[in-house]
């Protein structure tokens, strides 16, 4: 089992920038894969980026790129988004996953363990 405990979430203008944690305990960090997902209110969860377990490569959707950064230390068992020119558009519920992968792996779905999510509402 792992636990993913996300924090950072809060009110910012557009424009503003945002960094969220996901502190991670129960299994081995470094082996696993991490994403961040982000639900709007009435919409489906959607993929925003993720991260291989060495933190070497990242992947993201294509409307944060260029604006959000996903980063981890594995010494303090923390994933981290950074999420710079925010929009009204971003404002969701965002959740850090976990996986178990191969080294150079990086899924955007079928993460096996979820946070409880933090949300973000930026205002225009």
């Amino acid at each position: 089992q792992v636990q993913l405990v996300e924090s950072g979430g809060g009110l910012v203008q557009a424009g503003g920038s945002l960094r969220l944690s996901c502190v991670a305990s129960g299994r081995t960090f470094s082996g696993y894969a991490m994403g961040w997902f982000r639900q709007a209110l009435g919409k489906e969860r959607d993929f925003v980026g993720a991260i291989n377990w060495s933190g070497s490569n990242t992947v993201y959707e294509d409307s944060v790129k260029g604006r959000f950064t996903i980063s981890r230390d594995n010494g303090k068992n923390t994933v981290y988004l950074q999420m710079n020119s925010l929009k009204p558009e971003d404002t969701a519920v965002y959740s850090c996953a976990a996986v178990k992968t191969l080294p150079n792996y990086i899924p955007r779905k079928d993460y096996d363990y979820w946070g409880q999510g933090t949300q973000v509402t930026v205002s225009s």
